[in-house]
């Protein structure tokens, strides 16, 4: 359609949902494996994490299409008094920080799913390991398509600092992911080629 929303920001969001998902498909797979009954706590565990991270992720969704719509409203104020522009102006600077920030927690908690996928490639049922390779690949798109989203919403802000710190810790985010992804895969590609 031609609505704006949700967006890119959303399905950021939406592909770490599918990525968590995958690792914790992965470890509850591994939980009932023949012979592996001594480790059915370790993989619950780590089904649980991902469990709660894909949660996270799903509500993230929704509040990234929130944020959106928040600065579509800002836009919308009048702006005709000197009291009307200024009002505007705050509501745009918050629905912007707002904007900044929900992309930010996309990229933290899609992060998370990343040690679990690792433990996944290296440790779950190896006849899913290409499983826990996607997963990876779905929570690199889904901190590299947040990071786009931050840098965009940071544009032409005016907090120099804010956008600043925020940028920062969006990079940071993006070359652990990266570094992340990097390492499953080599694990996957390994354990494919045995």
């Amino acid at each position: 359609s031609e609505s704006p929303a949700p967006g890119g920001g959303s399905i950021s969001a939406y592909v770490g949902v599918l990525g968590a998902a995958l690792g914790t498909m992965v470890a509850n797979l591994s939980s009932h494996k023949v012979g592996w009954d001594d480790r059915i706590d370790y993989f619950s565990e780590m089904a649980e994490k991902g469990q709660d991270i894909k949660d996270r992720l799903l509500a993230l969704v929704d509040a990234d299409t929130h944020a959106f719509n928040l600065i579509m409203d800002a836009l919308r104020m009048p702006k005709a008094t000197d009291d009307e522009k200024s009002n505007r102006k705050r509501a745009m600077n918050e629905a912007t920080k707002g904007a900044i920030e929900v992309p930010l927690a996309v990229m933290k908690t899609a992060l998370e799913a990343m040690p679990l996928l690792k433990e996944m490639a290296e440790h779950g049922n190896q006849n899913s390991v290409s499983d826990a390779g996607v997963g990876a690949l779905c929570i690199r798109t889904a901190v590299e398509g947040a990071a786009l989203n931050v840098r965009i919403n940071c544009k032409g802000f005016e907090d120099v600092d804010y956008v600043r710190k925020s940028t920062d810790e969006a990079n940071r985010i993006l070359a652990a992911a990266k570094k992340f992804e990097e390492q499953i895969l080599k694990t996957v590609q390994g354990t494919i080629q045995e």
